[in-house]
């Protein structure tokens, strides 16, 4: 593996990445985006370094690579909102030290996505997204999921109703946790005094720029991850993304019983797997839409 380290500066801070180059030229790359939190350029459970490692085989080059103030980069972090200047730098490195490339995707999972909308409408060099669970994660829309789906199923569960009937249930306590999740689920979006007219939400923020992006998306979901489901919700009750999102060139992928981080190898492997696929078709200009899933 010709794996390269490379040092490159975003606002005056050095910030490592490692390239994963293809054997041969190539025009299409993969920047592969971190998301917030505990995490740096190798991912967790090792998952950017093995996807890019994929890729490269694959010939399409990838680059890792730590945020201001993450792994072993300097300065502080500033969250997932204000990193476009650190992907700018980090296409600038990766478009020098690989002269062929000719566009690149985004690969992002969780707020790592949120950044890619963020910044993709910005840079003609972005020719499409990768979203994994991606985060919208507000306040009442986490309290909509919970409602919907644990207390749903929490009915469903034989544990539920043995807890029941032999006396061991907090009544009083799960009363009050399901009438504060109900309070903020039903609790109307927060905006700032005197700026009503800028999207405040996560949501509408993100909306606005998948409005200014034009490419291809490919996006898969978790089973299980409470992450994607505030996704879906949203897909499901906001008019403005179901208008937005649903036309569009997007191939969607789900994985029933995967977890936030596609923790498994299987689960991993299947991730890489539509990947690849998704990516020949970038690159040969002729992405499918796959909106049913798959």
């Amino acid at each position: 593996m010709n794996e390269q380290p490379l040092v490159f500066e975003s606002g005056g801070l050095p910030l490592p990445g490692m390239l994963h180059p293809a054997a041969g030229p190539a025009r299409l790359g993969v920047l592969m985006m971190v998301a917030g939190g505990p995490q740096y350029r190798i991912g967790g459970h090792r998952q950017l370094l093995l996807w890019a490692r994929d890729f490269a085989a694959a010939g399409f080059p990838a680059l890792r690579f730590d945020f201001a103030g993450m792994g072993d980069s300097y300065g502080d972090y500033r969250g997932f909102e204000h990193v476009d200047e650190d992907i700018r730098a980090a296409l600038d490195a990766f478009f020098a030290a690989v002269p062929s490339l000719q566009g690149v995707v985004l690969w992002g999972e969780c707020n790592a996505c949120s950044a890619s909308l963020f910044y993709a409408h910005r840079d003609p060099r972005v020719r499409g997204l990768v979203m994994l669970n991606p985060w919208v994660r507000t306040k009442e829309g986490e309290a909509r999921t919970v409602v919907r789906h644990y207390y749903l199923e929490r009915l469903r569960q034989p544990s539920f109703w043995k807890k029941i009937f032999s006396l061991q249930f907090d009544w009083l306590g799960s009363a009050r946790s399901a009438a504060q999740m109900l309070s903020r689920a039903s609790g109307a979006p927060a905006t700032d005094a005197g700026t009503s007219a800028t999207p405040q939400r996560l949501p509408d923020r993100m909306l606005a720029g998948l409005r200014r992006f034009h490419g291809p998306i490919m996006l898969v979901m978790s089973g299980r991850d409470w992450v994607a489901k505030e996704f879906d919700d949203l897909l499901k009750s906001d008019a403005a993304w179901q208008a937005e999102f649903l036309p569009r060139l997007t191939q969607r992928h789900d994985l029933p019983y995967a977890d936030h981080t596609f923790s498994s190898g299987e689960w991993r492997d299947q991730v890489a797997g539509w990947g690849l696929q998704w990516l020949a078709e970038v690159d040969a200009g002729k992405p499918k839409n796959a909106p049913g899933g798959a």
